[in-house]
């Protein structure tokens, strides 16, 4: 009986080292747009959705957003390019699509054999279009499980002036 009681209390503790995994809780990767310049918060309804050409239809990323600073699109791990489409709707029912174009280099990402598989992304360029969105800027190019950080600043036309030509 002397023998066993050691044997199992390193038997334990060696089962409880084993089984602390250091997986995030949060493994999502995703990139934060942080809306800068005259316009800081979104006065029109913002819907972001993505061509899913695998499926062949699109997809709603972000689906009538308003009256936020911030917001956050998710980073395909197969593609070396994302596209999104930015729709925003104002309070008279006019609306304005923007094309965004996100290339980037992916890169494994390795935390533990007992953890989920990842990608970590390298940001190397951003393309729009102007119609809504007067300009967008890597500020962070390094996309990982770290949500605090902007990794673009966003630039929208402010259209608060602008005359209504209905």
């Amino acid at each position: 009986m002397r023998k066993i009681i050691p044997f199992l209390f390193v038997l334990t503790v060696l089962m409880a080292a084993c089984s602390s995994i250091d997986c995030p809780l949060s493994n999502k990767v995703q990139t934060k747009y942080m809306l800068k310049g005259k316009v800081t918060t979104l006065k029109d309804t913002l819907t972001i959705s993505t061509a899913r050409p695998a499926v062949g239809s699109d997809s709603v990323l972000l689906n009538r957003y308003i009256n936020k600073d911030s917001f956050m699109l998710p980073v395909s791990y197969q593609a070396p390019e994302d596209i999104f489409f930015f729709q925003l709707t104002d309070l008279n029912g006019k609306k304005t699509l923007d094309t965004v174009r996100v290339k980037k280099n992916d890169m494994p990402h390795f935390e533990s054999v007992d953890c989920n598989p990842s990608f970590f992304h390298t940001l190397t360029g951003v393309q729009t279009t102007h119609h809504a969105i007067d300009s967008i800027v890597i500020q962070n190019s390094y996309v990982t499980y770290d949500s605090t950080k902007a990794n673009f600043y966003i630039y929208f036309k402010d259209t608060s002036n602008a005359p209504d030509y209905q």
